[in-house]
């Protein structure tokens, strides 16, 4: 990654007070990466949040179900340490322990258009995501010369989006959030789409 995508990753680390950051290109593929990663034999997911993640577990093929749950700011993907905080802006903010992912969607608190981040405290979990955002590879010589040892997804951050978050980021720390939760969704298996949850 670039220095500008490495430094969105530091300030964003520090803000909410968490060890390491991965950037990548979306929310979804943030938690995505977690799972892939993971590999959870079975999880459960809030039935009022956005509908791309029981879409992601069915792109997973996993095995899922809907649980109802009053969650504010964030809430945990069951049976996980995954953390959809794709409306949780808090300085230290951060869930030791925890894969939180973010969101920089034009909606959210740090509006970007696009983009999103992983907080982590574990090393070993920073590298492999690192790698896995970004085709399996690391940034530290050209891919021709590498010999690529994990299976990679092309989501990571652009260098355009990071330089957005950058200019945007004192402006969205001096700001106060607007507090969400499962009121501000709608509940999602009452969509067709859904009806055999």
């Amino acid at each position: 990654m670039s220095n500008t995508v490495e430094l969105f990753e530091k300030r964003i680390a520090e803000f909410y007070g968490a060890k390491y950051a991965v950037a990548v290109d979306c929310c979804t593929h943030a938690i995505e990466l977690c799972l892939r990663m993971l590999n959870p034999t079975a999880v459960t997911c809030t039935s009022n949040t956005y509908l791309s993640i029981p879409m992601t577990f069915e792109k997973l093929n996993l095995e899922w179900a809907f649980v109802e749950e009053d969650w504010h700011d964030y809430y945990y993907i069951g049976n996980t340490n995954i953390i959809d905080a794709a409306v949780h802006w808090k300085r230290d903010g951060y869930v030791p322990g925890s894969l939180m992912c973010l969101s920089f969607q034009y909606r959210k608190h740090l509006n970007l258009g696009r983009g999103g981040m992983i907080l982590l405290d574990n090393k070993e979990q920073y590298e492999q995501l690192s790698k896995m955002r970004f085709d399996g590879r690391t940034d530290d010589t050209p891919w021709k010369m590498q010999d690529i040892t994990t299976i990679g997804y092309h989501y990571y951050m652009t260098i355009e989006t990071a330089q957005l978050g950058l200019e945007k980021l004192n402006q969205a720390i001096e700001r106060s959030p607007v507090k969400q939760g499962h009121q501000n969704y709608p509940h999602l298996p009452s969509f067709t789409v859904f009806k055999n949850k």
